[in-house]
């Protein structure tokens, strides 16, 4: 009986450690998992939107100006909330700029 009770045992603590090991594998593959969901996008986003028109935060695409981007999102105190545009005809691609747009914003 004792190299039965010896045998059981030896089976049980291999089947605890297969089951270890599978455990931790998919613990490491849910991390990765979690890890690339969190990841920031490869490219920036530019001038595509997620809410309205616009979003709070706007980075200024070729070709606009002041005008386009207060018509398209609704916002005609752009100069005004963003204290580091000194020249409204100063305005360049790349230029982060604060929106704060009304509710009657322009499709």
């Amino acid at each position: 009986m004792a190299k039965s009770t010896r045998k059981t045992i030896a089976t049980a603590i291999a089947i605890a450690d297969v089951a270890s090991c599978y455990c931790a594998f998919v613990l490491a593959l849910l991390l990765l998992a979690s890890l690339r969901e969190n990841y920031p996008p490869e490219e920036p986003i530019r001038g595509k939107f997620t809410g309205g028109p616009c979003d709070e935060i706007y980075v200024v695409n070729d070709g606009e100006t002041l005008h386009t981007i207060s018509d398209k999102c609704g916002d005609p105190f752009i100069v005004e909330q963003n204290p580091h545009i000194q020249d409204p005809d100063d305005v360049y691609p790349g230029l982060v700029i604060k929106i704060t747009p009304t509710k009657d914003w322009k499709v």
